[in-house]
């Protein structure tokens, strides 16, 4: 049955309604990022299968897909519906037909979390100091620890010199040890923004005694002020004190009655997993490492500060329940609906990968030496479905790089020879892609089984070199310091963008942040 068609109006009143609702964006996620819906999620058809149901996880979830009128829906509900997903819909005429019923589209990527951070900013009036302020307090010896709020591999990238690494939903639970004395100035940041203000302002919002800042414009901003940053540094916050746990979860009870954040147990958790009406997330928010070592069963690792910062990665439906799970309770966040579990949990091993869909019939699989003579001969054209980043890391020698959903496109381009073997990270979108493809050729076609990670372990080489692209690296937006040409000019149009965000929100209408004021 195909999906139920919605125009722009209807639309915009389910967003007003109340109810659940996952609005899905299937284009390739640099399209996405030039103009999109505010709540849309992009979940790309060239890796549905792998995505989905990890972020609607509900089959009975009323779900509204969105392309360019370009038969992308039609392809993905087909696919969802085979996987039993049974309300969905389509935005009729695609995503400018929103724009031409007068409603706002959004540039970027993460933009519900982006302007959160801004809204936080103007509605508490956090406190910022410039690069040039912080780098004359540091050459100055001054009392002053900076706090870097990513994630540990960010940091590890680039940082800022003398900065310890405390992820974002870190920091109320490790401040009192990483400045005991209340005359040390913290300075919390990220890359840009949301995560150096978020930080900041949670550290105020629990009662720090010190003098708390945002970095303004994070790392950005540092290196377009003209000041090199630090790689590879490995400096992480120690392990917390009793007295600094006993601070912080006083704060966090204070922080908790203030944003209305309820704490429940076990039993409530697993009456909620058996309400088939409802969408459950499971968020342990702790640090990877605390995650690894036992968590509660079912959950999936979130630390807190990238909750913050990419939420539409995490959570595909609107109107969900969202448990927080951290036995500390210190790194809660102020969202509405949000509830608090204070488990650790026994299991070791993260949930198994919800995958839509079914492997090709086992004579379509190809194994690596079967591959191998392929090629030897030249009886085989290799196309490979990573994603670019993947692709231009280390690939197949001679292997073409494709996108899955645009896969007609691009063997226009590519001289085949013998079989068709496709391929990808761990050959999963292989697999799923090989009937599509079997439609479109007049010879036999293969998935390589295990992929190039298969390959990999076979003794075969990967390469980086020979490139060949049959098609535009679409399926990836590219940070300000990823961009191949004048980085400091993308930095600063990423800046501008951010601070602009609030006023665009405001047109939009269909947000009410939560108050995020002490």
């Amino acid at each position: 049955m195909p999906p139920i068609s919605v125009d722009a109006g209807a639309l915009k009143a389910m967003l007003a309604d109340g109810q659940e609702l996952a609005i899905v964006d299937l284009r390739e996620e640099l399209i996405f990022s030039q103009s999109h819906l505010l709540f849309a999620r992009s979940v790309p058809l060239s890796r549905l299968e792998l995505k989905f149901a990890r972020l609607v996880p509900r089959r009975g979830t009323r779900i509204v897909l969105c392309d360019d009128a370009d038969g992308l829906v039609e392809r993905a509900a087909d696919i969802l519906a085979r996987a039993g997903y049974t309300n969905l819909h389509a935005l009729d005429g695609g995503v400018a037909a929103w724009a031409a019923a007068g409603f706002e589209l959004f540039s970027g990527v993460n933009v519900p979390s982006k302007a959160f951070g801004e809204f936080v900013e103007h509605a508490s009036a956090t406190p910022n100091i410039d690069a040039a302020e912080l780098e004359r307090l540091m050459r100055e010896r001054s009392d002053i620890v900076v706090l870097d709020s990513r994630p540990f591999d960010e940091y590890q990238r680039v940082s800022i010199p003398t900065a310890v690494n405390v992820p974002g939903a870190e920091l109320v639970l490790r401040i009192r040890d990483l400045a005991p004395s209340p005359q040390t100035m913290v300075v919390v940041n990220c890359a840009g923004r949301t995560r150096s203000i978020i930080g900041a302002q949670s550290l105020i919002n629990a009662g720090v005694p010190n003098k708390v800042v945002a970095l303004r414009n994070g790392t950005m901003g540092w290196t377009l002020a003209g000041f090199d940053c630090d790689s590879g540094k490995g400096r992480r916050a120690s392990d917390v004190s009793r007295d600094g746990l006993a601070w912080a979860k006083a704060a966090a009870d204070r922080v908790a009655r203030r944003f209305g954040v309820a704490r429940i147990d076990l039993a409530t958790v697993e009456r909620w997993r058996a309400d088939d009406a409802r969408t459950l997330y499971l968020f342990d928010v702790r640090d990877p490492r605390e995650y690894d070592a036992g968590h509660v069963a079912g959950a999936v690792s979130a630390p807190g500060g990238q909750l913050v910062q990419a939420t539409d990665q995490y959570a595909g439906t609107l109107g969900a329940r969202v448990v927080l799970i951290d036995p500390a309770e210190v790194r809660e966040m102020g969202w509405r609906d949000v509830y608090a579990l204070a488990e650790a949990g026994r299991e070791t091993a993260p949930p198994p990968a919800q995958i839509l869909g079914d492997p090709p019939p086992r004579e379509q699989h190809m194994d690596c030496a079967g591959l191998a003579a392929l090629m030897a001969r030249n009886e085989a054209t290799v196309v490979d479905l990573s994603a670019s980043r993947n692709y231009l890391k280390a690939h197949i020698p001679g292997a073409w790089f494709a996108i899955r959903s645009r896969l007609e496109r691009a063997l226009a381009k590519i001289p085949l020879q013998g079989t068709l073997v496709l391929t990808c990270e761990d050959g999963v979108l292989a697999g799923r892609a090989a009937i599509e493809a079997g439609a479109l050729v007049d010879r036999p076609v293969r998935a390589l089984a295990g992929g190039n990670a298969a390959w990999c372990a076979a003794g075969h080489a990967l390469t980086a070199a020979d490139g060949r692209m049959a098609d535009e690296a679409v399926d990836a937006w590219l940070k300000p310091y990823e961009r191949p040409n004048d980085k400091a000019a993308a930095m600063r149009d990423y800046l501008s963008w951010e601070i602009d965000l609030p006023a665009r929100i405001a047109r939009d209408g269909s947000t009410n942040f939560i108050e995020f004021q002490p």
